[in-house]
């Protein structure tokens, strides 16, 4: 594994600042996929995943809740019939982080092993 998901998340308690400008946009081109989202004033990533029934979506989650376990970080995720909406973000300095952009990697390594 190279780039992004090839690293390992490190402890993010609060304390250290979001990601710059500078930092997403270098960060971004790894994961093409993930639109850059403002809810609530808190900039995510977030993907939709999509599926030709509920037992997929459902296993996926399954797959992405056990990476987030592994990994110490933890996404939102709403899981419908025919797709999964993943959203990272760093909730202790409410921003992003290069963990979210790593997980984000992660998660498509995870999609594209279905």
């Amino acid at each position: 594994m190279s780039g992004l998901r090839g690293e390992k998340c490190v402890p993010c308690h609060g304390g250290v600042p979001p990601a710059t400008e500078a930092e997403i946009a270098r960060w971004k081109p790894e994961v093409p996929d993930w639109r850059l989202v403002e809810r609530d004033g808190i900039p995510r990533l977030e993907r939709v995943f999509t599926f030709k029934d509920f037992a997929g979506p459902l296993a996926f989650t399954n797959r992405v809740g056990a990476l987030a376990e592994a990994e110490g970080h933890h996404p939102a995720l709403l899981t419908e019939w025919g797709r999964v909406t993943v959203t990272w973000w760093t909730h202790a300095i409410r921003g992003l982080h290069r963990n979210d952009f790593i997980m984000a990697a992660k998660t498509d390594a995870l999609a594209h092993a279905r």
